[in-house]
């Protein structure tokens, strides 16, 4: 059998060709129109977002260009000032002095003070009350000191200052030491035990006092003229008088001395901060 080929015409292809060529044509032509109307409401949609903020802008500006004419045409004198510190008229005479409420301390004495307080009475209760001016009375059956303030009393911390001198006679101060409580403002009184540093009995309790108070007195009394204090030894128990730091001083020897620690050392310690302590005066 034979195969016969079939040819199109030349017409039908050119057809084809042109009807192509339309087809992308019109979807060129299609695809920028949709283009140029995107473009188009986008700058629509711009334009509409600036418009409110240069609204916003020129509103602004006007304003403050008003505050401005406002603040400019304001009267200063009729402006709010900032608020002054408050006058108050002067208190008269008769306020200005004011009675102090009367106010009592009482202050027990041991009874091995008993003896030297009837001994010093005239001592004691003269500086109270020239000092002072606080009126002391004793009670025998209560075995206490009583102060109160008067009418002469010119400082409310007269009182404070009255008992700590009496306390101060009662734990063994001596009278012309005690006085230098109410002198001066700086003096304190600090007490401890012996206990308090290191738990001793016996023996090792009575060479601790021992080393405390030397021999005849001779380490108490270095301590005492080295720190500028006063140290009374009751037994178990430590007072010493004097300033802040000049109490820290005689402690830190003292608390040496219950440690075991030997006077020479101690002595050599007393006399490097007795040096420091010129040169800070100095």
């Amino acid at each position: 059998m034979g195969v016969t080929h079939v040819v199109a015409p030349p017409n039908v292809h050119k057809r084809t060709r042109r009807s192509l060529a339309k087809k992308r044509a019109v979807g060129n032509g299609n695809s920028e129109a949709s283009s140029m109307k995107q473009k188009n409401s986008m700058d629509e949609d711009e334009d509409m977002q600036l418009e409110p903020l240069i609204e916003g802008c020129t509103q602004s500006n006007k304003n403050a260009q008003e505050d401005d004419e406002l603040a400019i045409d304001v009267d200063p004198e009729a402006a709010p000032q900032p608020p002054s510190a408050p006058s108050f008229p002067a208190l008269p005479a008769a306020a200005q002095s004011t009675t102090l409420k009367s106010e009592t301390r009482r202050i027990p004495i041991p009874p091995h003070r008993m003896t030297p307080i009837k001994k010093d009475w005239v001592n004691i209760f003269s500086p109270l009350t020239e000092i002072l001016g606080l009126q002391v009375r004793m009670n025998v059956q209560r075995r206490c000191v009583e102060i109160r303030t008067s009418r002469h009393t010119k400082d409310i911390g007269s009182i404070q200052k009255g008992a700590d001198f009496v306390k101060a006679y009662a734990l063994g101060f001596d009278v012309n030491d005690a006085i230098a409580l109410l002198r001066l403002d700086d003096l304190y009184l600090d007490s401890f035990e012996i206990k308090d540093v290191k738990t001793l009995h016996g023996d090792h309790l009575s060479r601790a006092i021992g080393r405390i108070a030397g021999q005849d007195g001779k380490t108490k009394f270095t301590i005492e003229n080295t720190s500028r204090t006063r140290i009374v030894l009751a037994d178990t128990k430590i007072h010493i008088m004097g300033s802040f730091q000049n109490i820290k001083i005689a402690r830190d020897a003292i608390v040496s001395l219950i440690l075991g620690s030997p006077p020479g050392k101690v002595y050599a310690g007393l006399r490097t901060v007795s040096s420091r302590m010129k040169q800070r005066v100095l």
